[in-house]
């Protein structure tokens, strides 16, 4: 049968996620919450991989919540993630995000200490937001994620949830069982997958479960 064509945007979306909702089938090692974050990152990926891959520390998304009503800032390690977390829902849940890949500072930092930029931009978050809910969506770098893992060991900073969705080869799997064994909330894409992408769909799965769109 010739599939019916479907040229609008929020129907598009509506029955792509009752595909997925059909293809992913009983997801018992998940809350209703948790796979309702699952859905958003296969919608954006079209991999169902992530049902096995994609995991959730004890009352990861609770924490995530919680920090979100309170007004959260989410770091982003790329502009992509960033261009993909959803304004209005930022706007509306009175949340900022914020990527200092492009800061002058974290730049010249970087190029001192000898590290990446996407490190050193972690180092310049928790200066500037001490004391702030924060929420850190990593989905490119691992050097990031290892130093967010170091600064928490170091009690410098204290995420309410750590998005760890780096994607590669070099040090991507390391810095995420490195993250899974701390006690900070995670949500962590296990495996080599992953991706700015990820990251940002993560972001906004939590948002939409408090910000209705329509």
């Amino acid at each position: 049968m010739k599939e019916i064509e479907i040229i609008s945007p929020d129907r598009i979306e509506r029955r792509s996620m009752e595909i997925i909702e059909t293809e992913l089938g009983p997801t018992p090692h998940l809350s209703g919450t948790e796979r309702t974050v699952l859905k958003r990152v296969i919608h954006t990926t079209a991999d169902f991989d992530y049902r096995e891959n994609l995991i959730f520390s004890k009352n990861a998304v609770e924490s995530a919540l919680g920090a979100l009503r309170s007004g959260a800032v989410i770091v982003t390690d790329t502009n992509m993630a960033l261009a993909g977390i959803s304004k209005p829902a930022l706007a509306a849940l009175g949340c900022e995000a914020r990527c200092f890949m492009a800061d002058l500072e974290v730049a010249a930092r970087a190029e001192a200490e000898g590290v990446t930029r996407a490190a050193a931009s972690m180092d310049r978050a928790a200066e500037l937001y001490a004391g702030k809910r924060l929420i850190f969506a990593i989905g490119n770098a691992p050097t990031a994620l290892l130093r967010l893992c170091e600064l928490t060991e170091e009690g410098k900073i204290a995420p309410s949830l750590i998005i760890g969705a780096p994607v590669g080869f070099v040090n991507v799997v390391r810095s995420k069982e490195r993250l899974t064994g701390l006690p900070t909330p995670h949500i962590a894409a296990m495996g080599r997958k992953g991706g700015s992408t990820v990251a940002a769909a993560v972001c906004n799965a939590l948002l939409y479960l408090l910000y209705d769109r329509k």
